[in-house]
């Protein structure tokens, strides 16, 4: 009988550790649930379940439900959050504004070479979470952004003086791209950008793009103007906290499929964005514009002249200076 009990016993004790050995990770986004990035990270998370045999479970929390994107990067440098694929979070480090340069890739291939594995840019910003405590674990191409109004442009393609006031995010970068390309900017959150929309505060939205207008704009989106602003990519982050949390095992196949998750999305975001402008078309009854290549290399240039000197200061000049450099470098 005592040996029976302390079979029993000792089975008892190893499937608590190997209930123990078990880790639940939580996983912040900024975009509504059904919305294309919550699909495809709870691909991720199956694949991750499947590849480490049900050792990490990646909970997944969509429209920002963990709290606003800013306040997620902070949470995940201190470990009170594991996991988020989001945008960059310049408050913490005003260096990251080198993520959404305006005007820095223009067209896919470009952006590729600048955002995606052994890019520039992606390098840099690896680094720079690193230095939040945070690992990088993919970039998420999202599209190229554009500019959203609930209000006719008849100028779309001028950078004039046009009256119109956008909501911008409170990044010098966007702010100072709204004012090049004839806006007047207003920094507003995320949070409360769909109500100014609404009820006039502002006539639109920069700092977007077709997917983010569609999820979160649609209801006040009549024009959309693809004026190609900036690049937007997300990355997925962990903590290091919680990354060192993990057998060495886990770690590998959580990186592994976290570069399948990439290399998935590169090949399908071009597509990706161009379904999401028809989708404003087809389902809203909104307007695409289409500019020339002159106008939009008009608004690339003006932006180039007076928006980047500024950026580059707030960034570091030198630092700012040595990125751009590599990337002209590199071919782009």
């Amino acid at each position: 009988m005592k040996h029976v009990f302390l079979t029993t016993a000792t089975a008892a004790l190893l499937a608590v550790g190997s209930y123990a050995s078990a880790q639940d990770l939580k996983m912040s986004h900024v975009r509504p649930q059904d919305a294309t990035i919550d699909v495809e990270l709870r691909a991720f998370s199956a694949a991750v379940a499947e590849a480490t045999g049900g050792d990490v479970n990646v909970e997944i929390f969509p429209a920002s439900a963990l709290g606003d994107y800013t306040t997620v990067q902070e949470r995940v440098s201190v470990g009170a959050i594991d996991m988020a694929t989001q945008p960059a979070a310049t408050a913490a480090d005003r260096r990251m504004q080198i993520s959404s340069f305006p005007y820095l890739a223009g067209n896919w291939g470009q952006a590729r070479t600048v955002y995606g594995p052994g890019g520039v840019v992606r390098d840099v910003m690896a680094e720079l979470y690193a230095e939040q405590d945070i690992t990088m674990l993919a970039a998420y191409p999202v599209y190229f952004g554009g500019i959203a109004l609930n209000v006719d442009n008849a100028n779309a393609g001028s950078v004039d003086p046009n009256g119109i006031k956008v909501r911008v995010p409170g990044i010098k970068s966007f702010q100072l791209t709204g004012e090049a390309l004839g806006y007047i900017p207003s920094p507003i959150p995320f949070s409360e950008a769909f109500t100014a929309v609404q009820t006039g505060v502002v006539d639109g939205v920069i700092g977007s793009g077709a997917e983010g207008y569609y999820a979160s704009f649609r209801d006040v989106t009549k024009t959309y103007i693809p004026a190609n602003t900036h690049f937007e990519v997300w990355y997925m982050i962990i903590s290091n906290e919680s990354f060192a949390g993990l057998s060495d095992e886990d770690q590998t196949a959580l990186m592994e499929q976290a570069a399948a998750f990439e290399a998935t999305r590169w090949e399908v975001a071009e597509t990706d964005q161009g379904r999401n402008e028809q989708k404003l078309v087809d389902e809203l009854g909104a307007t695409v514009v289409a500019l020339s290549e002159d106008e939009l290399a008009a608004m690339a240039a003006k932006v180039r002249t007076d928006v980047w000197p500024v950026v580059l200061e707030d960034v570091g000049a030198d630092w700012g200076q040595s990125i751009l450099d590599k990337i002209a470098a590199a071919g782009n």
